[in-house]
């Protein structure tokens, strides 16, 4: 495993890092997003490339993006102001929350209140969602090598929004995107992420669940992938320990490389843009932007402002470029 400063020192190597985390989210997201759709299920069951067409990017990728600028907007570290004003200017702002989950629309109605952090975050029906985790991408690419710093930064961000459950997820996330992009092996990603699971929680209980259905399975995907989605299911299908288990899961499973680990975790189904995305962010950190075929990259490097307006044509290798120019 790298230490932080080896990559930092490296910059050819931390921009490619940089540039496959935040890449192979988008990737992830879209492709998630298109495996679950009914054409795709009822042509091929299982796609392993994106059909003709443009791709599309969904709440997953254009978040993520918000928290990117908020990062290069702040100069790297970032405060609970810059998150809220973040939301003002860029979510609260949208006269609909197009494909927004039922999570952030309670926070922008609280932010429009006047609650803030953490209760707008705390007094939500839906502060357990995946939500904040499919955001926290950027946290850890920024964190790179710093597990520590991105827990803590993803908390700031995550309690505009979320509580408990909610927090926790995006720390995992983070963490594991931290920890990714310095080159650390899968047992010590798992490893990051328990440690963001209190002990005796539901998410710590999904998580032991989920690592166990895989070492019973000892790396047979057909003996895991049925026990995965039953064992693990919610009626709430965006829960943090519902899906993050499911995401972690899969790549204990299959994380060889970026495309093998990649088609594994799009195809799970449930929240498969979430799944998707957070897959491909870990992935895209531990192997980086060369790893990734490049028509992937190119069908996903502009987003269509599906759900933030503001991010439609935004450049995902430009904003990778700024976070990486921050990390000294």
């Amino acid at each position: 495993m790298l230490t932080r400063q080896e990559l930092l020192s490296n910059r050819e190597l931390l921009i490619d890092k940089t540039r496959g985390a935040l890449c192979g989210l988008a990737i992830g997201d879209s492709f998630g997003d298109a495996a679950r759709t009914p054409d795709n299920q009822r042509d091929y069951g299982f796609i392993t490339d994106f059909h003709k067409g443009d791709s599309w990017s969904t709440d997953d990728t254009e978040f993520a993006l918000m928290v990117a600028k908020t990062i290069i907007e702040a100069g790297g570290d970032f405060t609970s102001q810059d998150v809220v004003n973040a939301w003002l200017e860029n979510v609260a702002t949208e006269d609909e929350l197009r494909r927004g989950g039922v999570s952030e629309v309670e926070a922008c109605n609280n932010l429009r209140r006047g609650i803030r952090p953490p209760h707008s975050g705390r007094f939500n029906p839906y502060h357990q969602s995946d939500g904040a985790a499919m955001r926290s991408g950027p946290i850890g690419i920024y964190c790179a090598g710093d597990p520590e710093k991105a827990k803590y930064l993803a908390q700031v961000d995550a309690e505009v929004s979320h509580s408990e459950e909610g927090v926790w997820g995006a720390q995992a996330v983070a963490v594991a995107v931290s920890l990714a992009m310095v080159d650390a092996t899968m047992d010590d990603i798992w490893d990051g992420v328990m440690s963001c699971a209190p002990k005796d929680s539901w998410f710590e209980e999904t998580l032991k669940r989920a690592a166990d259905i895989v070492e019973r399975a000892q790396g047979d995907i057909a003996l895991a992938w049925m026990p995965l989605h039953n064992d693990l299911f919610s009626t709430h299908r965006s829960t943090v320990c519902e899906a993050l288990p499911e995401v972690f899961g899969c790549l204990k499973l299959r994380h060889e490389n970026f495309k093998s680990g990649l088609l594994l975790a799009c195809n799970f189904g449930r929240d498969a843009d979430t799944i998707g995305a957070v897959a491909g962010a870990v992935l895209g950190a531990r192997y980086g932007a060369g790893s990734i075929p490049q028509h992937w990259i190119s069908k996903t490097q502009f987003p269509s402002g599906t759900c933030l307006s503001f991010t439609k044509g935004i450049d995902i290798l430009d904003y990778a470029d700024k976070i990486a120019a921050l990390m000294k």
